[in-house]
């Protein structure tokens, strides 16, 4: 299996940490040297493993954003 490579662009902040001290965090990250984009999902501490995520282009974050506006929570 071939290394994946990112690089964290911008760390836009952590939403949850668990006991382990993994926290879930929001990023714009560029996998394998492409257009970054907006990543959720677990990282370990210093960030040297991670979890399955989600990545997201800026139009897929925005029709996020007003799905969970209109959840009025």
């Amino acid at each position: 299996m071939a290394e994946i490579k990112f690089e964290i662009k911008e760390t836009i902040g952590a939403i949850s940490q668990s006991p382990k001290g993994w926290s879930k965090e929001l990023n714009l990250i560029s996998w394998n040297g492409k257009e970054p984009k907006y990543d959720l999902r677990e990282w370990a501490p210093n960030h040297e493993k991670m979890g399955k995520g989600v990545t997201l282009t800026v139009e897929e974050l925005k029709s996020l954003r007003d799905l969970l506006n209109g959840m009025g929570l």
